[in-house]
């Protein structure tokens, strides 16, 4: 069976209204982008969508929603908002029309390595993981998404290779998952944008 989208850690979702569109919309425009872009999306196979955003609040962080891969366009009901977190017990709090994404606990381990990151941006491309696999900083092939094992191998990324400072990583245990971070949506989102223009030049190994 496919290892995604199944949400792994201990879940309080509070249903609620959505966010304000203005808070939302940097997100909104970013995950149709990439979206558009063929890096968010749905694996009709398996019948799963893959890829997420968020963006860090006064409050915690907005991410998008469980299983919404799918959508070619989302609105401010497609997102959550996590109000609380403890990555050592695997459980996180949300609210919103939705539950936040599976990988809501790694963008959470995420936000607490700087204060300076405000923005994470989770892709799938098959092509970009295999042919970066190693070259850029890579977590352990054992390690799977959406575990305190995951958020505490991007502390081991962060304070040990080149992702404090160029801001994008592999996961090896997660097939074609690749993680961007930034100051900002646009940082993030054009991190990996740059990857894929890269890798039009780079030959894969």
């Amino acid at each position: 069976m496919i290892d995604e989208g199944v949400i792994k850690y201990r879940l309080d979702w509070k249903p609620g209204p959505a966010a304000a569109r203005a808070r939302v919309e940097p997100l909104m425009a970013w995950r149709d982008k990439l979206y558009r872009a063929g890096l968010i999306g749905h694996d009709p196979t398996h019948n799963v969508g893959f890829g997420n955003i968020s963006l860090r609040t006064p409050e915690g962080f907005l991410i998008s929603g469980t299983q919404t891969g799918h959508l070619e366009f989302t609105g401010p009901e497609h997102y959550s908002r996590v109000t609380d977190y403890d990555i050592d017990a695997n459980a996180l709090t949300c609210t919103g029309p939705m539950p936040a994404s599976s990988e809501a606990l790694t963008h959470a381990g995420l936000y607490q390595l700087d204060p300076d990151i405000n923005a994470v941006v989770h892709v799938h491309s098959n092509a970009l993981w295999r042919q970066q696999r190693g070259r850029l900083p890579t977590t352990a092939n054992a390690i799977t998404y959406g575990t305190p094992a995951m958020a505490r191998e991007f502390q081991r990324l962060y304070h040990t290779t080149e992702f404090a400072d160029d801001g994008i990583a592999i996961m090896a245990g997660h097939a074609d998952g690749i993680i961007a971070i930034g100051r900002d949506l646009d940082q993030a989102g054009e991190r990996v944008l740059g990857l894929v223009t890269r890798a039009l030049t780079q030959p894969e190994s």
